[in-house]
């Protein structure tokens, strides 16, 4: 079988997936990455439930400009603040099995200049 982006990605989600658990006080950062947007959302694996979740398509959110870089910076820093205004200061990150590079690191670096620690 060849192995394909997709496949390989979903191998290394579940890998990580196996350890990787959040609870309501120190929740999941879940991120996903497709070719337009980048969501993130931040979940309660125990109750199975997602706590707070921001993503480039949001019409509230404004941008400096068009790149995608800039906007996962600016999802993160969103993604913080409603994080902080329910309670929430510490997180885990699941990059979901993408490389911690490019769209991936500027939310997370954005998510950690709005206030959330991991």
């Amino acid at each position: 079988m060849k192995l394909t982006k997709d496949y390989r990605r979903n191998r290394i989600k579940m890998r990580v997936r196996k350890t990787v658990k959040g609870s309501d006080q120190v929740p999941r950062l879940s991120v996903f990455r497709s070719n337009k947007s980048i969501y993130a959302q931040l979940v309660d694996d125990l109750n199975g439930k997602t706590i707070v979740s921001a993503n480039s398509n949001d019409k509230k959110l404004k941008f400096e400009d068009n790149k995608k870089t800039s906007q996962a910076f600016t999802v993160g820093q969103s993604l913080a603040k409603k994080a902080t205004s329910k309670g929430i200061k510490k997180c885990i990150f699941d990059r979901s099995g993408y490389l911690y590079h490019g769209r991936v690191k500027f939310l997370a670096d954005g998510a950690r200049d709005g206030g959330l620690k991991f």
